[in-house]
């Protein structure tokens, strides 16, 4: 069952200051309304938090594909006093943030299907950081606690919620889904039930809690068991990180694809078993199909698909056998054509996956444990006042070799 709390029955929208900071984009735009001062109490002082004496600032984007940093909310002069905090919620100072797919989407596109960026607009999901102020209402977090924040507010009341399955929440504000602003700022207010422990564990590996979740959850619902002959489709960071999981859970053999040689010769790095196999393009999806085949040895069971693009879905399709799975965890545009005969004549199941539910603590778990390492992914790092540099990074990954890039704030 979903973790219930009052908290998460009201609706949050981040505040924003009234002043600008100077911008890495020059540009102009109306003066935010400052919010109305709430007289809240609050369980950290100044001294308590001497990361709140830096303004707090964001990376935004906007309609017009514009990317920049400025101010944003909440004010640290409103994390030091609490005003700022909710009934349930906790001041996070974000340490470490990192650059998803779908950030970079929202920057270039616009939109990801329904999910369009209309205003001015927050990016980021994918963060771990310390906790500085504390609600009264708040008993399971004290200042000084290092967090990877889930980015989930849910409403805790509809069917999906109810039954656990609260990544299908009728009214989901997922942090950094428009219109929701994301983490990558300075300083956040969370619902601290979303706020999970990390103890030890360094930041960056706290922030890549959120992928790994997304691979966790696409392992459990896909039902890979030890011994599984599985096909991995793409080997960026979804990908490598569904390798390392799907190693860990003792599939074989594994096969992984790509179209680039640099990523698969990574996979072959953190999981020196797997076999690879270059995408080469011009080839048909039925022959792309059996190479993948013959590569494993024939007999594929399950084909987990990390890039969301047609051609990789069709071709998946056609590389398992009969009574095969094809789980489609990448996210790929809103209307695409598959071999629907292939599927049809060979019952092969075609599934798909929403983001994810209940995986956290297990990612800790593994994580804490050393059973999974994720280090070898991060190729990049970034200040947070140089985010743009990061996500241009990020963006041109097939020249720059970036896999996971993250934006650091201190």
């Amino acid at each position: 069952m979903s973790r219930v709390s009052p908290a998460l029955r009201s609706i949050f929208r981040q505040p924003t200051s009234s002043q600008w900071l100077k911008t890495t984009a020059v540009r102009s735009s109306p003066a935010w309304t400052k919010p109305a001062q709430q007289h809240i109490r609050c369980l950290a002082t100044p001294a308590a938090m001497p990361s709140a004496s830096k303004e707090n600032i964001g990376v935004y984007c906007n309609p017009s594909h514009d990317l920049w940093v400025k101010e944003s909310g909440p004010s640290a002069e409103q994390v030091k006093s609490g005003q700022a905090l909710k009934e349930g919620e906790v001041t996070i100072a974000i340490k470490s943030t990192g650059i998803c797919g779908s950030d970079i989407h929202f920057w270039r596109h616009g939109r990801i299907g329904p999910m369009v960026v209309e205003h001015d607009h927050i990016l980021g999901h994918e963060s771990a950081g310390e906790v500085i102020a504390v609600h009264p209402s708040v008993d399971t977090l004290k200042i000084g606690d290092r967090v990877a924040v889930e980015p989930s507010q849910i409403c805790n009341k509809c069917e999906p919620c109810l039954t656990g399955h609260y990544n299908g929440c009728l009214e989901m504000r997922f942090m950094s889904t428009p219109p929701v602003d994301g983490l990558l700022r300075r300083y956040v207010n969370h619902s601290a039930v979303w706020c999970h422990k990390i103890g030890d564990m360094s930041y960056e590996d706290g922030a890549m809690l959120e992928p790994l979740s997304v691979s966790l959850a696409g392992m459990a619902r896909a039902k890979i068991a030890v011994g599984d002959p599985v096909l991995i489709c793409g080997a960026g960071p979804i990908g490598l990180m569904t390798l390392l999981c799907c190693a860990a859970a003792g599939a074989e053999p594994i096969v992984i694809t790509d179209i680039d040689q640099a990523r698969l010769d990574v996979a072959q790095e953190i999981c020196p078993r797997v076999r690879t196999h270059k995408v080469e393009p011009g080839v048909s999806m039925e022959d792309a199909g059996a190479a993948i085949s013959k590569l494993a040895g024939g007999g594929l069971t399950t084909a987990l698909e990390c890039s969301g693009v047609e051609s990789s879905i069709a071709a998946a399709i056609y590389s398992v056998k009969f009574g095969g799975k094809v789980f489609v965890i990448g996210v790929g545009k809103p209307d695409i054509n598959i071999p629907f005969m292939r599927l049809s004549t060979q019952e092969i199941d075609l599934q798909f996956q929403y983001r994810y539910a209940n995986t956290w603590p297990r990612a800790i778990r593994l994580v804490q444990s050393g059973v999974i390492d994720m280090k070898r992914l991060v190729t990049h790092r970034f200040s947070l006042e140089d985010a743009v540099s990061a996500f241009e990074t990020s963006a041109a990954s097939a020249k720059t070799g970036a896999i996971k890039v993250l934006i650091q704030s201190e």
